[in-house]
């Protein structure tokens, strides 16, 4: 097993596998100078003050003082370097046609009746309009799955679209639009068959009308709190229109399809210093593999990719997909000042203790799991696909918001990596857990789906892990398989991203 893991020729340090005491020899004539923590940095060299430090072959800041050879680098000891600028980033420079072979080229899903994406799982999906229908809603959702889901086996679930949006909100302020999208988005979720059934209170500023469109707005498919005759009565409503909607959904049948028709999310939370090692390089192979097959990948969150933007935009396949990308960044970045923060409010405590000293060497980590694919589309927060292969979809960092945003695009399940761990999961979509190391997955054995801890240790491939995610992926697509956060149900609140007022 390696002790340490260096990325590049250029690196001026390199990562420990496992906890190391001072006074180590990790290599030939370098002993350590400090314990060094599992997956810290230590200097390979002696730098001076201000000298660069570097890791992924980039700088990820300056020494605030000089820094001996074999020392303990933390995030105490860097200064950020400034954001690379978006302005005229050269694109189609680095455009890999060169991807590697998918061993298989379809899976077994739900056609979409709208086309495009095809579901992944067959659900009931209840929408709503406001938060105030979810205590009443969540009693309903209990006892159809009680009661009523047994009658239809081939439904996989109900699920409550319960969120904080519909009232109290600024509805016609402009970057309302991003929240409204979402919720409008949701609604087309592919795993939902196409079926709609909406829950409304009836005074709330999100209308109906404006989630679904007024040609939607039916009795057939709208149930309104504030026109029933006590609890009872909307629970019964509830109940009755929710069986309609199970007989539609159970006719629906599994078919052989080609992965065109299969859109997945990668996204990361919790991350460590190997997550750029091994979880999210072995996720980049497996999208290189979708992509050659047909499918579509995206990825987001702009905090975590804006310190590499420029390698993003290497990988551009036409001007206006990289003045999209820098559009949306430049969007964030004033975002940020607004509310009198930066970048470096990202990472997290947990990141740092994982290793990670500040947002640039956790962007570079954070980039891997989009493999070397050509960037074919760039999305606003919560905006559909109209393309196939690597997409980028600018959300928030945040997994709670990042997640919503994803699956409003349409996902059909979601690849998450993790190294530090964290039990989060979407009830619409399946989430796939794969950690950075192997101790993650002994500590959380029955939680984490796959580990590419044997990567950061010298004895698999990425390319082995990443071969081994692909057909994971592809059977939970198909309902072969189900990950740990669906067979637990591990479903977290749908944090949709309002940017706008709320009065």
């Amino acid at each position: 097993m390696r002790e340490y893991v260096k990325l590049t020729e250029r690196d001026n340090v390199a990562v420990v596998t496992q906890d190391k005491a001072k006074g180590t020899e990790i290599m030939p004539g370098l002993k350590l100078l400090d314990d060094i923590p599992q997956a810290h940095k230590f200097a390979l060299v002696d730098i001076p003050k201000d000298g660069e430090i570097i890791r992924y072959g980039v700088v990820l800041g300056y020494a605030l003082d000089a820094i001996k050879r074999g020392s303990w680098i933390n995030e105490h000891m860097l200064r950020l370097p400034t954001s690379p600028s978006v302005d005229n980033m050269p694109w189609g420079i680095n455009i890999n046609k060169n991807l590697p072979e998918a061993p298989r080229k379809t899976f077994m899903g739900y056609k979409n009746p709208e086309g495009f994406y095809a579901g992944t799982r067959n659900i009931l999906g209840i929408q709503t309009t406001v938060q105030c229908v979810q205590g009443v809603l969540n009693v309903a959702v209990e006892k159809i799955k009680r009661e009523i889901l047994p009658k239809y086996p081939n439904v996989d679930d109900v699920v409550a679209i319960n969120h904080a949006y519909g009232c109290g909100v600024a509805i016609n302020a402009p970057l309302a639009e991003i929240p409204i999208r979402a919720l409008q988005n949701i609604t087309k979720h592919p795993n939902f068959g196409g079926v709609l059934m909406v829950v409304s209170l009836g005074c709330e500023k999100l209308t109906v009308e404006k989630l679904i469109g007024p040609e939607n707005n039916t009795p057939e498919n709208v149930i309104v709190l504030q026109d029933c005759k006590g609890f009872d009565a909307m629970i019964n409503a509830i109940l009755s229109m929710a069986e309609k909607k199970l007989k539609i959904l159970n006719a629906r049948k599994r078919e052989e399809l080609p992965l065109s028709d299969l859109l997945v999310g990668m996204q990361c939370g919790g991350s460590d210093a190997f997550s750029g090692v091994s979880a999210n390089p072995s996720a980049g192979y497996a999208a290189d593999m979708l992509v050659q097959a047909g499918a579509t990948v995206m990825f987001s969150e702009v905090t975590e990719v804006r310190d590499g933007v420029n390698f993003i935009a290497e990988r551009c396949v036409s001007e206006e997909v990289r003045d999209k990308l820098a559009n949306e960044m430049r969007w964030y970045d004033n975002y940020l000042a607004e509310g009198q923060v930066d970048r470096s409010a990202n990472p997290a405590p947990g990141n740092k203790k994982g290793g990670l000293s500040n947002i640039v060497e956790k962007a570079m980590g954070s980039i891997a799991k989009s493999g070397t694919s050509p960037i074919v589309e760039v999305l606003s927060p919560a905006e559909r696909p109209t393309k196939h292969g690597m997409i980028y979809a600018a959300t928030p960092a945040s997994d709670m918001v990042c997640g919503p945003c994803q699956l409003a695009s349409g996902i059909g399940l979601q690849v998450f990596m993790t190294g530090r761990g964290t039990p989060y999961g979407l009830a619409a979509a399946p989430v796939i857990k794969v950690c950075s190391r192997n101790e993650m997955k002994d500590q959380w054995f029955d939680v984490i789906d796959i580990s590419a801890g044997a990567v950061v240790t010298g004895e698999k491939t990425i390319q082995e892990v990443g071969t081994e995610l692909f057909n994971f992926i592809l059977d939970v697509a198909s309902g072969v398989k189900k990950p740990y956060t669906e067979q637990y149900g591990l479903h977290n609140f749908l944090c949709i991203f309002n940017p706008a007022p709320i009065t």
